[in-house]
């Protein structure tokens, strides 16, 4: 008989298909049966979920982020997390490096004002030299600063310690903020990095800082980052994700130096084809008895 699943979101129509192939999905109401839940990085996960399901074996997340699972919870049932790193790796670096491109170089602004018929806009800024700050340097966090390397600036990043790159280290987030023209966020998120950039932090980025997240909205003290572009505090923003998704803060919509994604970072036909595939992987694995390619830990 094959396996029981909950689906604990919505997932690709590609996804769903492959798991249909090979194992009974249930949305709404998971029996007790049920081994696996399948979902994106956005699920929660409690004790109280947990306890309805005395069977469950694993968690497949259909991406990388697993700040919304009880990990306490589920490593004292002995479940295992599997994500699907590295396969959206490349894709979140691109979607981080054309966002900070346009903001600085005013690209989605420009093109509302072409169609408006308007053919004079403000200036742009030089994306050659600017100091480029990255707050978490995982795998995601490599693949901005790589991509950034050609742009000649100097590039800097806080982390839990200092790694064997050649980049500048630098211990805090205020500091990085400080020395940072352009501060991209590739931190996991949950309560170890809930707010940590708030109105401090962006004062420390100053009039002339962009700010770049491709991470978690929960990174971000959204009110504080609203202030401050408001304000001209800090020079612009380039946005994937937001604190209370899909509720994207007017202030936000309205202003031209902010350029807005809904969480596109691993959008791309390839990602979410690979995501797809590692998800049915690392399930069929575990179901296995074999080694899981995506298991967090």
């Amino acid at each position: 008989m094959p396996h029981d699943i909950f689906l604990a979101t919505a997932v690709s129509p590609a996804l769903e298909l492959l798991l249909a192939e090979r194992f009974t999905l249930y949305r709404d109401a998971p029996p007790p049966t049920t081994k696996a839940i399948v979902g994106g990085g956005q699920m929660t996960v409690d004790a109280a979920l947990l306890d309805r399901l005395p069977e469950l074996e694993i968690i497949a997340i259909h991406g990388v982020g697993h700040d919304g699972i009880d990990h306490d919870a589920v490593a004292a049932r002995g479940i295992r997390i599997a994500i699907t790193a590295d396969v959206l790796t490349e894709d979140v670096a691109d979607q981080a490096i054309a966002l900070w491109l346009a903001v600085d170089r005013r690209i989605a602004a420009n093109d509302r004002a072409m169609r408006m018929g308007n053919w004079t806009v403000p200036l742009g800024r030089r994306a050659s030299g600017r100091r480029i700050g990255i707050f978490g340097l995982g795998r995601i966090g490599q693949a901005i600063a790589k991509r950034a390397e050609p742009f000649g600036g100097e590039i800097l990043y806080t982390a839990r310690s200092e790694k064997a790159v050649a980049w500048r280290f630098v211990p805090d987030l205020a500091t990085l903020a400080a020395e940072s023209d352009v501060l991209f966020l590739a931190a996991p998120g949950g309560e170890e990095t809930r707010g940590v950039v708030d109105a401090g932090v962006l004062d420390r980025l100053g009039a002339d800082g962009v700010l770049v997240n491709v991470a978690r909205g929960s990174l971000v003290e959204e009110d504080a980052l609203i202030a401050a572009l408001e304000s001209h505090r800090i020079a612009g923003a380039g946005l994937d994700v937001f604190a209370d998704e899909p509720d994207v803060p007017y202030a936000l919509r309205r202003m031209n130096h902010v350029v807005l994604a809904p969480h596109q970072g691993s959008a791309t036909r390839e990602g979410r084809a690979a995501m797809a595939e590692l998800v049915v992987a690392n399930l069929d694995a575990h179901f296995a008895g074999l080694a899981v390619p995506g298991l967090l830990g």
